[in-house]
């Protein structure tokens, strides 16, 4: 609760002590009461977020695919790269990066054989299995090629191109949303540095990942740290994207605003490590909206 509690010991023997003792308790309640307004706003733009999330994550979902992670991964999964490994055991999908850094061949990205359309949600248990404090996770969300002749739109025709799946390969020749998660800067040093982003591919623009990103970044989160169980849930509808990252004793929701870049209705999930990073994933759980009645 916010409070003020203003104690004076000095006996006020002039009146210009007093004057002064006014102001200065005029100028502490002002203060105060702008303190108690941002903290009240804020409160109320969380309960709001969190509101609004859950009327959408209790939609009439329609679960198109599952998997729990313990059987063999090739039914629903395809891979570019030919260093990282894909590991199945009761605790789940094991995703493996290969182990040398800056070698862009190292990189690992695993690819939901199944294409989907329209608003989807994602959930799955996201366990962190390296220590790594620099690169990046990325869960690729209705991923697709730029449409070209050499870049088809389903990916999986130009899957030999990404033999070496070195990240501009991705973001020069896809159209898809993009959210890095336990993430870390290439030259960071510090474990607590890390980050949630959302970016929206533009390769037609040939500028990189310039413009791309989505307004939003989320900066020392707290999360994600190895060993840990995360339940995340991603859900693209309409013209927002959310995730909710829940553990033992943390939740936090994230929103982004997509209406700032050209919208994307269909194709793969992808689940990229960039070298080094590896993560268990379980319970893999993908929804589309049921038609409207």
């Amino acid at each position: 609760m916010c409070q003020l509690h203003l104690n004076v010991n000095t006996k006020l023997t002039s009146n210009k002590w007093l004057v002064m003792y006014k102001k200065l308790k005029i100028a502490l309640n002002l203060l105060w009461a702008v303190s108690c307004a941002a903290q009240a706003q804020e409160l109320t733009s969380t309960q709001a977020k969190q509101i609004e999330f859950n009327q959408i994550n209790n939609s009439a979902w329609q679960q198109v695919m599952f998997d729990s992670g313990d059987k063999n991964w090739r039914e629903h999964w395809f891979v570019d790269g030919l260093v990282g490994s894909v590991e199945n055991s009761p605790k789940g999908m094991h995703v493996k990066a290969g182990p040398e850094a800056n070698n862009h061949a190292h990189h690992f990205v695993v690819w939901s054989k199944q294409i989907f359309t329209g608003d989807i949600k994602v959930e799955y248990e996201y366990t962190r299995t390296d220590s790594a404090i620099r690169y990046v996770n990325i869960l690729y969300l209705l991923a697709n090629g730029e449409g070209t002749a050499q870049f088809d739109k389903d990916i999986m025709r130009w899957a030999d191109y990404r033999q070496a799946p070195y990240m501009r390969h991705y973001f020069d020749n896809m159209n898809t949303y993009h959210i890095s998660y336990a993430a870390f800067g290439i030259e960071n040093n510090d474990a607590d540095k890390d980050y949630v982003r959302a970016r929206r591919y533009l390769p037609l623009e040939n500028r990189g990942l310039k413009g791309t990103a989505l307004e939003g970044d989320n900066m020392n989160t707290g999360l994600f740290k190895t060993g840990v169980p995360h339940r995340i849930t991603v859900i693209k509808k309409g013209q927002n994207l959310w995730m909710r990252v829940v553990n033992q004793t943390q939740s936090q929701i994230y929103h982004w605003d997509l209406t700032s870049h050209p919208d994307i209705t269909e194709g793969r999930i992808g689940l990229r490590h960039m070298y080094t990073r590896s993560a268990r994933y379980k319970n893999f759980s993908v929804s589309t909206l049921a038609p409207a009645n």
